[in-house]
């Protein structure tokens, strides 16, 4: 017995903005998208890199009262806007190219590619203030 990760949340602000930056600035293909009436019409919607099928962000609207109060609502849009959310890690073969990609497709790059101990790697943010580290590892 053992147990993997499947998913990561991501609280956005407009979820059909995240899954456009996400599918055609980013390139991830949509995994899930449905509605549940019966919870005020929570919108579970979630994405993930093509050749990855075992592992998914789940895109989750900032949550309003009765789920969180309204104080809780602020506090995680602003964290949001500080660029607080740093907890997801993607990883490339070519950083330099995909940078070139991203900033073309109009994704605020917030680093330009740098070498480190580790591997080469860059910054950016989603249209919700999210920051995230994109790596092309070294060969060890």
């Amino acid at each position: 017995m053992s147990i993997t990760i499947a998913a990561s949340g991501l609280w956005v602000h407009d979820q059909d903005v995240a899954v456009d930056f996400w599918t055609n600035k980013v390139g991830f293909e949509i995994r899930a998208d449905w509605t549940i009436p019966e919870m005020g019409n929570f919108r579970w919607v979630t994405v993930g890199p093509k050749d990855q099928p075992d592992f998914e962000i789940s895109l989750l609207a900032v949550p309003g009262p009765p789920m969180v109060s309204a104080e809780q609502s602020e506090l995680i849009t602003t964290a949001m806007a500080s660029g607080f959310h740093g907890g997801i890690f993607l990883v490339t073969d070519d950083v330099y190219a995909e940078y070139d990609r991203l900033a073309a497709a109009g994704v605020e790059m917030v680093e330009k590619p740098e070498q480190r101990p580790y591997g080469i790697d860059c910054g950016f943010r989603d249209p919700s203030g999210n920051q995230f580290r994109l790596m092309q590892p070294l060969p060890q």
